[in-house]
C-alpha cells in the first residue's frame, strides 16, 4: 500500500515498512570445519566418533569429488561470495594486502556475501565463530569495521577475527567490540560457540518467527591447537596405539565399503616426511597415539556441541525447513612436521622442538597448558586416501568433507555424489534452494558476477555428468588445473622461476587418490591443461603470482618501519602487522609509574600463555618474563619501586641473531640485567597489549588480566631498522 497524506490523519493512510520473509522460504545453516580432512569424519570413514555429522549425512547427500582452495581465508571468502577467491581480493591469507587487487586481504565490495544477499529477502543473518576475513590492520577497537562480519551482510557475530584460537582462553569479539569469554573452570570455545548460536536463533525466532534465519557456524576444531576436555580425550584412550599406518588403512577400508571413495582406488605411499609406525620406539609412539586421542576428542566434542545446535532447531520447529551444508575449509595440517609439537608457536616462530620436550607434557596433552599439533602422520591418516596436506594443491590440500542437506528434497538422502565442484558452487546452490536471485547491484556497488554452478542438478540423478568445465588452484606459487577429468600441478619451490616448472598429471576419473602421475605418458594434456591454467588466472585476476608468505606483509606495512610507538593503557595491537615488530631488533620500553610500589600489573605484554614476553610489576619490583614457547627466563629487580614517581624501562640490546642483552631500569639505572635468547619472526596472532595481559598470561607469575591502575601509556622507541624479510623467516603459514 502507497502512503497518501492528507491534512490529519484521517484523511491519510499510512504504509508500514516490511520486513519480509515468503512464506515458507527454507531457513540456512552452513556449518565450517577447520583443518578436517577427507577422512576425519565418521560418514567419510574416520574411527573418529561424529554422531551428529553422521545424521545430517543420513538425511542429505555427501560428496566425495567437493574442492575448497588450500588455506581457510581464502576458502571462506569463495564459500560466502560465490567468486573465486582471487576475484574477491582473497588470493592469501586474510590481512595480506600486496597492492594488486588479487591479493588485498579483504573481500571486495563487488562481491557480496551470501548474507548480504539474503538479508534482502527478509533473512536475519547471524555469524558465529571463526572470521579470518578481516585485515590485521583492522581489528583495532576503532576499527574500520567495513570488513568484520557486521559490515559484511551479518545482523550478529560472535567469535574469533583471526585464523585460530585458544579454546580455553580464546581473544573474542562480539558484533564490532572486543568482549571477555565467560570465565569459568568447564569453559570451551566449542561449547560457547554453540550456545551464542542458539542464543541468537532464539532471540530470532521469539522476535520475527515469520522470518527465515540464516546461520553461519565456523568451528575453530580442528585447527591447531588441538585442545579438548579431558573426558573427550580420555574416551579414545588406547584406540590408536597401532599407529596411523594401520589406522590409515582401516579408514581406506571403510571409504571403499561406503562408496565415499571408488573401487579401484590405490592408497599412496607415505608422503615423504612420515615415518612408518613400525620404525618409531615406544616412547615416540606413545606421545603420538596421544596427540590423535586428543584430536579425536577435541572433534567429537565439537560435534556433540553441533548436535545441541540441532537439538534446537528441532525444538522450536525449524530443523524440517533447514537447508544444512558441512564443509571443512582444507585439508588436515601437515604442520605439526614428523614429530608434532606441545606448543604451536614454536613452529610458527622456528624454535626447535624435541621428542623429550614433548614428553614432559604427556599428561597435559589437549589441556590449557599445552597449544598442540599432531604429528604429520595423523595428518596422512586424516586425508586417506589422499597424498599430503593443507596448503598444497594436491587433492589431501583442496578435496574435503562435504554434506548438503535439502529438506523435502526426495530421494537421495544418505546417498553420495561423486560429481566435481567447488566451494564457489555453495552460493547459487542455496540461493536456488531459497529462492533469491542475486541482484546487480548492493548498497550501491555494481556486483561481479557469481562463478560457482548450482549444485541440485546432482540430487535428481547419480551418474549426471558434473557442470563444471574447469577448475584453477593457485596457493603461494603452488598451482593446479582440473579439467576433463584430468588434473595437472606444480608444487612451487620459493624464489624459483615459474615458466618452465615440472608439472605432473593425474587422470582423476581413474585416480581418485593422484597415486600415479602420468605427465610422461601425455605431454599434450599437460601442455593443455597448463595453458588453460593460463588463461583461467587473467580471467580471474590471479596474476602476479606470488610466492612469498609472511614477506607479504613485512615488506610493506608501515608500523614494520616506525621507530617509535606511543601506545594507551588498554591497548590491543596486533604485531607486527598494526603493532611494533619486537622481532630480533634492539629497543626500549619505558612508562611513567605514579605511585608503582602500590600497584602491581603489567605494563606491557607481548603475547599470551604459549610465546612472547612481559613487563610488569609484581609485589612491588619491577619484573620481565621472556616466554620462548614454554622455555620462561625471568628478570627480578633485587628492590621494591620507590614510592614515588618513576621512571622504568626495560631495555633489549641486540646482540646477534636469536640473542640479546635485557636490562630493566629505574630513573635511568640498571636493577637487573641478563642475556636471553629471543623469538625470531613476529607473526603468529600475537599481541602487543598496555596495561593488561588478556586472554591468558604470558607469565604463570600472575593471573590474567593483571591490569595496573594509574598506567597512562607506554613508549616503545625502536634503536635499529626492522630486519628484512628472508626465505629463512618464512613463516609455514598453515
Amino acid at each position: 500500500m502507497t502512503q497518501q497524506t492528507g491534512e490529519t490523519y484521517r484523511e491519510s493512510t499510512p504504509a508500514w515498512r516490511s520486513h519480509g520473509g515468503r512464506p515458507g522460504a527454507p531457513n540456512v545453516v552452513v556449518v565450517v570445519l577447520d583443518d578436517v580432512g577427507f577422512g576425519q569424519l565418521g560418514c567419510y570413514g574416520s574411527s573418529i566418533e561424529t554422531p551428529t555429522i553422521d545424521a545430517i549425512a543420513a538425511e542429505g547427500v555427501r560428496y566425495s569429488n567437493f574442492h575448497v582452495t588450500p588455506l581457510c581465508s581464502p576458502t571462506r571468502a569463495s564459500l560466502l561470495t560465490g567468486r573465486n577467491h582471487h576475484s574477491v581480493g582473497m588470493g592469501f591469507i586474510a590481512g595480506f594486502d600486496t597492492g594488486y587487487d588479487a591479493y588485498r586481504g579483504h573481500m571486495r565490495a563487488e562481491a557480496a556475501t551470501l548474507a548480504r544477499m539474503l538479508k534482502d529477502d527478509g533473512y536475519g543473518t547471524y555469524a558465529v565463530g571463526k572470521w579470518h576475513l578481516t585485515p590485521s590492520a583492522d581489528m583495532t577497537a576503532a576499527g574500520p569495521f567495513e570488513h568484520w562480519p557486521l559490515g559484511r551482510g551479518f545482523d550478529r557475530y560472535y567469535g574469533f577475527l583471526w585464523g585460530e584460537e585458544d579454546h580455553f582462553e580464546p581473544q573474542l569479539w562480539e558484533d564490532n567490540h572486543v568482549v571477555d569469554p565467560p570465565r569459568r573452570e568447564s569453559y570451551h570455545l566449542s561449547d560457547d560457540l554453540a550456545d551464542r548460536a542458539i542464543q541468537y536463533l532464539g532471540d530470532h525466532v521469539s522476535a520475527a518467527p515469520e522470518r527465515p534465519f540464516m546461520l553461519y557456524l565456523a568451528f575453530g576444531a580442528g585447527h591447531a591447537p588441538h585442545q579438548a576436555p579431558r573426558d573427550e580425550i580420555d574416551r579414545y584412550a588406547g584406540r590408536f596405539d597401532e599407529g596411523w599406518d594401520v589406522e590409515r588403512q582401516r579408514v581406506f577400508e571403510r571409504q571403499r565399503e561406503m562408496g565415499v571413495v571408488p573401487d579401484g582406488t590405490v592408497l599412496p605411499e607415505n608422503n615423504p616426511d612420515v615415518r612408518p609406525w613400525a620404525e618409531l620406539d615406544d616412547d615416540a609412539r606413545r606421545l603420538y597415539a596421544r596427540m590423535n586421542e586428543v584430536f579425536a576428542g577435541y572433534m567429537t566434542h565439537a560435534d556433540r556441541a553441533l548436535g545441541r545446535v540441532v537439538e534446537f532447531l528441532e525444538e522450536i520447529g525449524s530443523w524440517d525447513n533447514t537447508v544444512v551444508v558441512l564443509l571443512s575449509d582444507n585439508g588436515a595440517t601437515g604442520q605439526g612436521g614428523p614429530d608434532g609439537t606441545i606448543n604451536e608457536y614454536r613452529y610458527m616462530l622456528g624454535v626447535p622442538d624435541s621428542l623429550e620436550n614433548n614428553l614432559q607434557a604427556y599428561d597435559d596433552l589437549g589441556g590449557p597448558l599445552t597449544h598442540g599439533v599432531y604429528p604429520s602422520g595423523w595428518a596422512q591418516a586424516g586425508n586417506t586416501p589422499l597424498r599430503f596436506y593443507k596448503k598444497d594443491t594436491y587433492a589431501g590440500g583442496v578435496r574435503t568433507p562435504m554434506i548438503l542437506r535439502l529438506p523435502g528434497r526426495p530421494g537421495p538422502a544418505g546417498q553420495i555424489r561423486d560429481q566435481f565442484h567447488h566451494a564457489i558452487d555453495v552460493v547459487p546452490t542455496l540461493l536456488e534452494a531459497c529462492g533469491v536471485e542475486p541482484k546487480p547491484s548492493y548498497d550501491g556497488v555494481d556486483q561481479q558476477p557469481i562463478h560457482g554452478t548450482s549444485m541440485s542438478y546432482t540430487l535428481d540423478a547419480v551418474d549426471a555428468p558434473t557442470r563444471r568445465p574447469r577448475q584453477y588452484f593457485e596457493m603461494a606459487g603452488n598451482r593446479a588445473m582440473w579439467m576433463d577429468g584430468w588434473k595437472a600441478l606444480t608444487s612451487h619451490e620459493t624464489d624459483a622461476p615459474y615458466r618452465g616448472e615440472k608439472w605432473q598429471l593425474f587422470r582423476l576419473d581413474e585416480d581418485f587418490a593422484e597415486a600415479s602421475d602420468v605427465a610422461e605418458q601425455n605431454p599434450d594434456v599437460v601442455a593443455r591443461l597448463e595453458d588453460a591454467w593460463w588463461e583461467e588466472s587473467r580471467r580471474f585476476g590471479v596474476l602476479p603470482l606470488d610466492d612469498r608468505r609472511q614477506r607479504r606483509a613485512l615488506e610493506r606495512e608501515p608500523a614494520a618501519s616506525r621507530a617509535r610507538f606511543r601506545l594507551r593503557s588498554g591497548t590491543r595491537v596486533f604485531s607486527p602487522i598494526t603493532g611494533p615488530n619486537f622481532s630480533d631488533r634492539s629497543f626500549t620500553i619505558g612508562a611513567e609509574l605514579d605511585g608503582a610500589a602500590d600497584h602491581d600489573g603489567v605494563i606491557l605484554a607481548y603475547g599470551r600463555r604459549p610465546a612472547g614476553f612481559v613487563f610488569f610489576v609484581r609485589e612491588g619490583r619491577l619484573h620481565l618474563d621472556y616466554n620462548r614457547v614454554y622455555e620462561h627466563t625471568i628478570l627480578a629487580a633485587p628492590d621494591p619501586l620507590p614510592a614515588r614517581r618513576c621512571r622504568v624501562e626495560a631495555d633489549f640490546e641486540r646482540l646477534e641473531r636469536g640473542r640479546a642483552r635485557v636490562r630493566l631500569l629505574v630513573d635511568g639505572h640498571a636493577v637487573v640485567a641478563r642475556e636471553i635468547e629471543t623469538l625470531l619472526g613476529g607473526f603468529g596472532g600475537l599481541s602487543t597489549q598496555v596495561g593488561h595481559n588478556s586472554p591468558s598470561p604470558v607469565s604463570s607469575l600472575y593471573d590474567a588480566p593483571f591490569r595496573l591502575d594509574g598506567l597512562r601509556e607506554v613508549e616503545i622507541t625502536f634503536h635499529d631498522p626492522a630486519p628484512e624479510p628472508n626465505v629463512e623467516d618464512e613463516l609455514r603459514l598453515e
